[in-house]
């Protein structure tokens, strides 16, 4: 079974929330499918088995050797990338995008292109299981295609393993990377927040979730902040059709619990978000649905 957990915007808990159910009982596999800002392997702290370059793009290289400073270059890049400084053509690695328009029109062939390879994918074990997770290098682009390749390792090492169950932290937001984090997964959770932005988000992101599968529940996070939100979220859910899997507190032990390394679950497992936590987990592995 492959569950992704997935937010229309930032800052909604969805990592929080996915730690949760990653510690909260048998061993899976958790994939930190948030390549441009992946933050789960703090969390858990994994050890890592296998390290993979990955080649999200290419930059273009200036040979000052060859260069004679004519500026065809810099009037051409639409992206700003190139600059005349002290008498030499500069390129910005994380301006450049790598379209290789510079390198064809230089007259001096003084520009080349080379692969950008500070993008990696790592793979692992952590206290509950294994964990695959990608860190694409600022600038680089590419990141449903390293996203994709998170997922084929984490099925791989699944299938070694022989674990049943396969966890997704997705990306926030109904982008590339977001597609490919939900494509062919057996259920969708979005994580909101009582507020109007998280409302309207999390409406986008339903949207996108229900292209791929009917099997889309919601969680309502720190609904307690504003109830009367929380209960309008509630009753759209239930116009949708899509099942509200549970309403978390706000809880200051979240935190205290990041703050430790471990997730609130693990660390205050008598805490009414904990058991709500645990709950829902339990409902969603053992029924399939609510």
């Amino acid at each position: 079974m492959e569950l992704a957990v997935v937010s229309g915007k930032g800052g909604t808990g969805k990592s929080s929330v996915t730690a949760a159910f990653a510690t909260a009982g048998e061993r899976i596999v958790v994939a930190d499918c948030d390549v441009d800002a992946a933050n789960l392997y703090l969390l858990f702290n994994p050890e890592h088995d296998t390290e993979q370059v990955y080649i999200g793009g290419y930059t273009a290289v200036v040979d000052h050797a060859l260069c004679t400073v004519c500026g065809i270059c810099e009037s051409y890049c639409r992206f700003d990338a190139i600059t005349e400084v002290d008498g030499k053509i500069m390129i910005s690695e994380t301006s450049c995008d790598g379209c290789f328009f510079c390198s064809r029109i230089c007259p001096m062939d003084a520009i080349t292109m080379v692969r950008s390879d500070r993008s990696r994918m790592y793979s692992g074990s952590f206290r509950n299981g294994k964990m695959v997770y990608g860190r694409l290098a600022p600038g680089e682009e590419n990141s449903g295609k390293l996203v994709s390749l998170v997922r084929e390792e984490a099925k791989r090492v699944a299938t070694a393993q022989g674990m049943s169950t396969i966890l997704l932290d997705g990306p926030p937001g109904i982008g590339c990377p977001v597609i490919s984090t939900v494509t062919g997964v057996d259920r969708i959770i979005i994580v909101t927040e009582p507020t109007m932005s998280g409302l309207e988000d999390m409406k986008r992101v339903h949207e996108v979730a229900r292209k791929f599968t009917g099997d889309v529940g919601i969680i309502i996070n720190k609904y307690d902040l504003n109830e009367a939100m929380a209960d309008r979220i509630e009753g759209w859910c239930v116009a949708q059709g899509s099942a509200l899997l549970g309403r978390l507190p706000y809880d200051r032990r979240v935190t205290e619990a990041m703050i430790s390394g471990k997730s609130v679950t693990e660390m205050f497992p008598e805490a009414e978000i904990s058991i709500i936590l645990n709950e829902i987990w339990n409902k969603m592995t053992t029924n399939g649905k609510e």
